[in-house]
Parts: structure tokens; sequence; C-alpha cells
């Protein structure tokens, strides 16, 4: 059946460079959607527009009365479609390749749906008054939407063959213990997100809830993964460095290890100065890096070879030889 992709897939045949391309800038937009989020909150502008998906009841964009906190928050509602036109590019590159990487387009779509379903969701953080819990699974969606990009982004560069381990199989799977952590980490960040200092508002509304735990209590739960963390990306430079894993393997665990100490520097800082806007802001990219540095390293200890083209049939019976 033909379809509207495939009519363009006979017109246009993106490079695999072109496709790489594609994939990343779906990526970078990922990491962009999750600051200008943290922005929207650390300005105070979380409720800037007061409902959803229009702007107001009456008007789709904000009006003059609005000021500031309106354009705020309606230029990470626009910077959305930016977002889903890059997750756009990257389906059809991976569509109209040839070969057709039927792969990577399903990593597109799903993209495309994680994209839908997060903006869906603001709505209804918007619609709930910035209800601390729905915040937080804003946050971890979007997490979700940076993991789908990069996995994209990594796939892209490899072939479409089965995935064969460079090491041993528990030396793998101590690795997705290790992006485990790190997603406990995140996801204790939330938390103290929902419990902290910038609700969203400006500090004299009461009206949007909080967490009702302890911000110290919370703070040092997080502190605790981060510790873990740390912890356990030192026990994986010594175990690649025993098991003679892949260079890229050790390399992108260092990273980890330099993201996480970063990131803790970030914290205290952020503990004990009271956390200032552009602290939280920088700690919330350093947030998307960290997670982008664990996901890579169970990616750099598998190699998937290009997949072999079938045997082609002849097109007809060779001829008969001649006496």
């Amino acid at each position: 059946m033909r379809t509207p992709f495939s009519l363009l897939a006979e017109r246009w045949q993106p490079s695999a460079a072109m496709v790489r391309r594609a994939a990343f800038a779906a990526l970078v937009m990922s990491v962009v959607i999750v600051v200008t989020g943290g922005a929207v909150r650390l300005t105070a502008s979380g409720l800037g527009c007061t409902t959803w998906p229009r702007c107001t009841d009456e008007s789709l964009t904000p009006t003059a009365e609005m000021g500031f906190h309106g354009v705020v928050e309606f230029t990470n509602r626009m910077l959305t479609y930016v977002l889903s036109a890059a997750v756009g590019w990257a389906i059809l590159a991976a569509r109209c390749h040839r070969p057709w990487r039927r792969g990577l387009t399903r990593l597109g779509w799903a993209q495309f749906w994680l994209v839908m379903s997060n903006a869906v969701l603001g709505g209804i953080t918007v619609l709930t008054g910035l209800n601390p819990y729905t915040v937080a699974l804003h946050m971890i969606a979007a997490m979700g939407l940076v993991w789908v990009a990069l996995l994209m982004w990594e796939r892209s560069k490899e072939g479409d063959g089965p995935a064969k381990l460079s090491v041993a199989r528990p030396i793998h799977q101590l690795s997705y213990v290790l992006v485990a952590v790190v997603g406990l980490l995140v996801a204790a960040g939330t938390l103290v997100t929902g419990a902290g200092h910038h609700p969203g508002t400006p500090q004299d509304n009461k009206i949007v809830p909080r967490i009702p735990i302890d911000y110290d209590r919370l703070a040092q739960f997080h502190a605790d993964f981060a510790f873990v963390s740390v912890g356990l990306t030192i026990a994986m430079i010594f175990v690649f460095a025993a098991v003679k894993a892949p260079r890229a393997a050790k390399a992108r665990t260092k990273e980890l290890l330099a993201v996480l100490l970063l990131q803790g520097v970030l914290g205290f800082i952020q503990y004990f100065t009271d956390a200032p806007e552009l602290m939280v802001g920088l700690h919330m990219l350093g947030a998307s890096l960290t997670w982008i540095a664990a996901l890579r390293i169970p990616l750099a200890l598998r190699v998937r070879e290009q997949e072999e083209a079938p045997a082609q049939l002849p097109t007809q019976a060779p001829q008969a030889a001649t006496v």
C-alpha cells in the first residue's frame, strides 16, 4: 500500500549522516524543553497562562495584563512545536533513508507520542494548580523522552543487526543497575523540588500545594542517592579496567563520574545558598546530562553490525551453454 511516507521516500533519500543529525537535533531539543520547563517554574511563571490548551478562557495567546509570566509560560508551550518539528524531521529521515531504518522510525514515533502525552500532562499540571506530584511526573516523562531520543541517536550510528555484548552478561547487567540508581537519583530530585523553594508561582501565592515532607529530609534522601551513584560509578571504572571493557565504555563511565561530581558541587551550593534560581536551573541541566551519561554506558557495551542484505534471486534463468 502506497502511503505519503512511501511516496516521499521515492523522491528523497537522506544520507546516513543526515539521519544522525536529525536524531541529534531531536535529542538536543528534548534537553532544551527540560531546561525551559524549569525556567517557567524558576521565574514563578507556572500559572502565567491560567488554563490549557488556551492561555486564558478568552485568548489563545497571553494578554498584555498577564505580563512577563504569561510570555514565559506561552513561550515554553510554543517550544513544544519546535521539539515536534525536530522529532518529525527524525522520523522522516529514518523512514526515507535507504535501506529503510524501521527500528529508528519506531523510536522516532515513540518520541512523538511521548511529546504529545507530556503536553497533555503539562496541561493537567496547569489545570490542577501546579500540583507537585503532577509537576514531578511531568519532569520524569520529559526524562523518558530524553531516553528515547538518546537511544535513537546512538542507534543511528550503528547497524540494524542483532546486538552482541562486548563483555560478560553480568557486567552488562551491572551497567543497568547503575542506570536504575541514577534514574532514582533524578526522581528523588523531583521530590525535593516539590517540597522546595520554587513552587512555580510568586511566593505570596499560597494556593499552590507542596509535598508535605520536610525539605531537609528529602534533600538528604536525594544526596544519599548521589553518594550511591558516585560510589557505583567508581566501582564500574575499576570493573571495566579489570575486564578490559571497550574503550568507549571506560570513557563514558569517567564522563558520568565528572558530571556527578559537578552536580554534587552545584547541589551543595544550591542547598546552602537557599536555592538561587540560576543554580537550580544549572542543576536541572546537569540532571539531563547526568541521565544521558548514565544511559550511554550500557550502549557502549554491545555492538550492532549492519544487517546482511537478503540474497537477490536471479531475474531470469541462465542461458544454456553452447557446444
